[in-house]
């Protein structure tokens, strides 16, 4: 299914872009990448909702999306890159998921692109494959509503083609519905008074974001589940224990999540937001493994794939995620970790790292 794309966005000028000088384009994509193909820019694939319309197919409520059968999960490790392989007629596709994006759509379509889950034009190319992302849309970088339509038409592309892609909830879309439902509200952070506007500007927010949010982005974002099972694995965005203060099964966290952002109160939604950016729980190297397994007792799965902590604060390397220290992160990969109980997939693009595109299972 081809959706129609409206027209171009003009991203605002970047810092040190003369004023006077006009819009600052948008990017096409690296020709390496796509096969001598880049995409021109007036078919941008994030560009997939004008003003308020859903795209064709699209049902933001409708969370399971059909899938035929069901294939035997792989025993050996799966290549991180290499295209996917054509679907089997009947089966269930190989299984992706995709770490912290933070607003970067460009390296974004490109690992996606180097895993044959889209074509040079942007759409999906996958057939019956699944695709999980583990949340963290905007914030930072440059265009995060483009990322959220960019997912959000692929969701319906996937889904007519017999697979799907989906999404969890990062702590960075809690930061962002805040921002766009409490604005300046005060609410009680336990170390004083804060708002989530001041929190969302700290934190990463994006004015260009902010102008091009719609009803649209906002319900789906509201919607999105905080925890899933996929193959054996424990999908979570944070790498956090908090997720059991909400339930002790996968359907009673994503409906307290629900309920929080139901009832529209701002504290309830900052302590919601607050315990999903706690990070962490499961590096220590004698507390960890046991974290690990009481989350997975809980929910089930036998490994946890969590995104949130750049993977080079995992491993305790320098580097901010603002990329101040000028020093490039070396991800090659997901870290396995936790007695290989956790695989983390934020690769740090914020941070000129790695935007993380990997077909589970994968060996540690």
């Amino acid at each position: 299914m081809h959706l129609p794309h409206p027209e171009p966005y003009a991203a605002p000028a970047p810092a040190g872009h003369p004023e006077g000088a006009g819009p600052h384009p948008v990017q096409t994509h690296p020709e390496e990448v796509l096969a001598g193909q880049p995409l021109a820019a007036e078919v941008h694939p994030g560009n997939a909702v004008p003003e308020d319309e859903l795209p064709e197919g699209y049902t933001p409520t409708e969370r399971d999306l059909p899938v035929i059968g069901r294939a035997e999960p792989e025993a050996d490790t799966l290549p991180l890159t290499g295209a996917a392989e054509a679907p089997v007629p009947n089966e269930r596709g190989p299984l992706y998921v995709v770490g912290d994006v933070h607003g970067y759509l460009d390296q974004l379509v490109a690992a996606l692109a180097a895993q044959g889950l889209i074509d040079a034009e942007g759409n999906w190319a996958a057939g019956n494959a699944r695709l999980w992302f583990l949340g963290d849309f905007t914030d930072r970088g440059p265009d995060g509503i483009g990322v959220i339509d960019l997912v959000m038409r692929l969701s319906a592309e996937a889904a007519a083609a017999g697979g799907y892609c989906k999404a969890l909830m990062g702590n960075h879309e809690l930061l962002l519905l805040g921002a766009k439902r409490f604005v300046d509200t005060p609410v009680n952070s336990g170390a004083g008074t804060a708002t989530f506007q001041a929190a969302w500007l700290l934190n990463g927010g994006q004015k260009s974001d902010m102008d091009r949010l719609q009803d649209v982005h906002v319900q789906w974002m509201a919607r999105l589940d905080a925890v899933a099972v996929e193959d054996d694995h424990l999908l979570l965005h944070s790498d956090t224990t908090a997720y059991l203060d909400y339930g002790d099964t996968v359907e009673d966290v994503n409906e307290a999540v629900q309920d929080v952002l139901t009832r529209n109160d701002p504290d309830e939604c900052w302590d919601l937001f607050r315990k999903m950016t706690k990070r962490f729980s499961f590096r220590d190297e004698e507390a960890g493994p046991p974290a690990v397994r009481e989350l997975l007792g809980a929910y089930g799965g036998s490994r946890v794939v969590h995104g949130h902590s750049p993977i080079p604060y995992l491993l305790g390397e320098v580097g901010t995620e603002d990329g101040e220290d000028g020093e490039r992160p070396v991800v090659e990969g997901p870290h396995v970790y936790a007695d290989g109980l956790a695989i983390a997939m934020d690769g740090g693009v914020t941070m000129a790292g790695k935007l993380l595109v990997v077909q589970l299972p994968v060996a540690g």
